[in-house]
This record gives structure tokens, sequence and C-alpha cells, in this order.
């Protein structure tokens, strides 16, 4: 699966049925190069002028699937949220 691929699935938390949007990016381990997270940004101040409050940075451990048409996540919201 290539990352233009991935972006255009919708990231749904399955603890909530919260669509989270779409992944933007991926933080990867420079050491090993395995993939440690994706990048998802949080809502948009001010009708999305003023940049954004937070991204969620998603750890791979908490992908539960990745299908045709959503990646799925098992995550508390509140833990994945860094400034943006």
């Amino acid at each position: 699966m290539r990352l233009c691929e991935l972006e255009e699935k919708e990231v749904i938390n399955v603890v909530d049925g919260r669509c989270l949007g779409n992944v933007v990016d991926l933080e990867f381990d420079p050491h090993c190069g395995q993939i440690e997270a994706l990048i998802v940004p949080g809502p948009g101040r001010c009708f999305g002028l003023f940049g954004r409050e937070y991204e969620l940075f998603i750890p791979w451990k908490c992908i539960c699937k990745i299908g045709p048409d959503a990646v799925l996540v098992q995550i508390d919201i509140d833990k994945c949220k860094h400034k943006g």
C-alpha cells in the first residue's frame, strides 16, 4: 500500500465511532525505518484560517484494521493529541 492510498481512507476510532479525519503523514523510526505513528490533523481554528489546534499521533500498535475504505483505530484521543 502506498501513502497516497492510505491518505484516501477515513480514520475511525472504534472506542466511540467518531471519524477522526484522513491520514496526512507518517512518523518513522529513523534507526530501523519502521512506521511509528499515523498523523491525522485535528479540527481547524476559526474555520481553518489560523491553522490547527493539534494533530493526532496515532501509534501503529493502536491500529485495529486497515480496510478498503477506512482505518480502524482504538485510541484515547486526549493521549494522542500533539500541538500542531
